[in-house]
């Protein structure tokens, strides 16, 4: 029999724990832009944007919202798969993480480096239990498959999928991954042991129905648990049914294009993008049903009170908004993605203008989580979490956050990338957005882009720096300490300090 004083004890300290370690899952899917959310177009959010929101139907994000603090402002640095995730979950800038360029057989330059302590190993040293669901594109891609040794997991030249095994993993226990792989109905995986599975149906479907199993049955319960889910749709391609599900391409099929296209900035060369607009949309509905079906799960089982969840992504989709590349620019469709966190009871809901950057996610969730001590020195990202606490702007908020592009460098004889080139870089501020390209022969400069945001909201007027050099020196002035911070490059061979007073 446990006498009475160690019983009150124990009930104590557990209560204590689920307290401060609460749950936690971040679900993030691929190419998800902020202004794809429908609830930015009702009464209570519209006043916090200058934008018009895509005519999209995501009522279980909509709901979430109401629950939740959502950010209008939060901005993917470098809008690219691998290095967003790598920011994302070690809180180091890409030099110091490893992870410069999307990462392929090709560029072994860019890697998530073994020895950087990502959150996942944070929770797990702290007790958490870890899992991992979905797309990961974090490893340089080598001849490891496990079902073939000695071969690459993919036939294809060059070789972009990836198999990570144990070592590479970070603290997950639980896996059920692939590095990337975009046939949205015929996707692949390995498990925690390495088998593979070809489960044959769309993806995020199958992916929730295996977040439902590890927070109903695979986890240790007797553990707070830390669970990624890292949906691949909206990502491309999405050009017909194969693509998405029907009952979701239906919600958009039967309306024309100049009403599914509604932001004046769509580029009118640019008709293959904007026929894809009901396919996209499709997959925006489709995930905003499968997240749903997690949070059911979570408030079936009673978890949902002290579980920390958040819905972001990677980067957003321009959808034939200004240029081709659906990424990897600096134009606000690229960076600007949701991000909305829920933890009832802690963090009332409001909206919040805060210009968060992708390394601030770590410090700011392990924080919330209870494990602010537990933040490696070495991060890099800002813990904003007394701004979600307390409701108000932090004297320290970021006035300005980094835009990073890199580009292949040096190749081998083997025309492998061995280094990489910082060929732009950039700032977006509360109002502005700039971006400076250089040359790579010469570093010289090559194009600027210039936005007055709170003006020009769909930045289709790049400001003369000839006719607003103040505004320009401005900005460049306020560069040298975040790339002082992210240890850049720039920073370091002093590029364009003709321009950029470091």
């Amino acid at each position: 029999m446990i006498p009475a004083l160690l019983s009150w004890t124990i009930t104590t300290s557990l209560t204590a724990q689920i307290t401060v370690h609460p749950n936690v899952i971040y679900i993030f899917p691929d190419q998800f832009r902020n202004c794809a959310l429908h609830f930015w177009n009702d009464k209570e959010f519209q006043q916090y944007v200058n934008f018009k929101a895509d005519p999209t139907h995501t009522p279980n994000l909509d709901k979430l919202a109401r629950e939740s603090v959502v950010l209008s402002s939060t901005q993917s640095n470098c809008p690219l798969s691998s290095p967003h995730r790598a920011m994302l979950l070690s809180g180091l800038y890409p030099d110091a993480n490893g992870v410069m360029l999307n990462c392929l057989d090709k560029r072994p330059v860019s890697n998530l480096r073994q020895d950087v302590v990502t959150i996942s190993d944070v929770f797990s040293q702290n007790g958490y239990d870890c899992g991992y669901i979905g797309k990961y594109h974090l490893d340089y891609p080598t001849p490891n498959d496990p079902q073939n040794p000695g071969k690459y997991v993919d036939e294809k030249v060059p070789v972009w999928d990836a198999y990570t095994p144990k070592e590479r993993r970070h603290g997950f226990n639980f896996w059920y991954s692939y590095g990337t792989f975009d046939e949205h109905k015929n996707p692949h995986y390995w498990d925690t042991e390495g088998i593979r599975h070809d489960p044959k149906e769309w993806s995020p479907k199958h992916e929730a129905d295996k977040a439902i199993e590890y927070l109903s049955t695979v986890r240790d319960k007797s553990k707070p648990f830390f669970l990624v889910v890292s949906m691949n749709p909206p990502h491309s391609p999405y050009q017909s049914l194969n693509d998405c599900m029907e009952e979701d391409y239906n919600l958009y099929k039967d309306i024309p294009l100049s009403e599914l296209l509604i932001r004046p900035n769509i580029n009118p060369v640019l008709k293959k993008k904007q026929n894809a607009a009901p396919y996209y949309f499709a997959n925006i509905s489709g995930v905003d049903r499968e997240f749903g079906r997690i949070l059911s799960a979570l408030k079936a089982m009673g978890i949902d009170k002290n579980t920390i969840v958040v819905f972001s992504s990677d980067h957003g989709e321009t959808l034939a908004s200004h240029v081709e590349d659906a990424k990897n620019s600096p134009f606000t469709e690229a960076m600007n993605v949701p991000f909305i966190i829920r933890y009832p009871e802690k963090l009332k809901p409001h909206v919040s203008n805060l210009l968060l950057s992708t390394p601030d996610i770590m410090p700011t969730l392990l924080t919330l989580a209870g494990l602010k001590n537990s933040i490696p020195a070495t991060v890099e990202g800002t813990d904003l979490a007394a701004e979600f606490i307390n409701q108000k702007p932090l004297k320290n908020a970021p006035k300005a956050v980094l835009y990073i592009r890199d580009a292949d460098g040096q190749k081998n004889s083997e025309k492998k990338t061995i280094s990489y080139f910082p060929v732009a870089r950039g700032i977006k501020t509360e109002r502005y957005t700039l971006a400076i390209t250089i040359d790579k022969k010469t570093n010289k400069l090559q194009e600027v882009l210039m936005f007055d945001d709170l003006k020009d909201p769909y930045q289709m007027n790049n400001l003369s720096v000839e006719k607003n050099m103040k505004l320009f020196q401005s900005l460049c002035s306020q560069m040298p300490a975040l790339l002082k911070k992210a240890n850049d490059p720039w920073y370091r061979e002093k590029i364009l300090s003709d321009f950029i007073p470091y």
